[in-house]
């Protein structure tokens, strides 16, 4: 036992290290927007929601399903591209709503789709390629995030509708 004591302390300090760096995980249990906010890594989707005057519509009944990019998938979208989006309230929200689709889409029901159509009124593209689930060039990273008005597929890109 005396020899197993220091292997349990260094076991012990990397769950715990690895729990302390872990990005939080949403809590299931509010709207989709309570859901998202309580996750920690969506401040950026929150804030343009905030903007666009779209936080209301995501917290009424729906059901709604939103692939949702965290922050770092944000950071990835060149700066001069969000300044534009946020330049222009009309386009930010349809880039938003563009991330979402009427009716709670299971990740069971989404690997059955082929396209979807948005709340902006064009489609997604979805595509599986072995366990991985894509929706246009983005990677389902968690799905089913269960929100009381729908459902979360959190992405690890920002989804950007076609021109026209």
């Amino acid at each position: 036992m005396k020899k197993l004591l220091p292997l349990l302390v260094v076991v012990a300090a990397l769950v715990a290290s690895t729990a302390a760096t872990a990005p939080a995980q949403p809590r299931q249990g509010g709207d989709i927007v309570q859901t998202a906010v309580s996750a920690g890594q969506f401040k950026t989707l929150a804030s343009l929601l905030t903007k666009a005057g779209l936080v209301g519509a995501l917290e009424k009944p729906g059901p709604y399903t939103v692939f949702a990019p965290t922050d770092a998938a944000f950071a990835k979208v060149p700066k001069k591209t969000l300044d534009a989006l946020l330049a222009d309230k009309a386009k930010l929200k349809a880039v938003l709503l563009y991330h979402v689709v009427a009716g709670k889409v299971t990740a069971a029901d989404v690997t059955k789709l082929s396209s979807a159509k948005t709340l902006d009124g064009k489609k997604i593209r979805i595509r599986v390629s072995g366990r991985n689930v894509f929706v246009n060039t983005a990677k389902v990273t968690k799905p089913n995030v269960m929100a009381t008005n729908g459902v979360i597929h959190i992405v690890n890109r920002v989804l950007i509708p076609p021109a026209g």
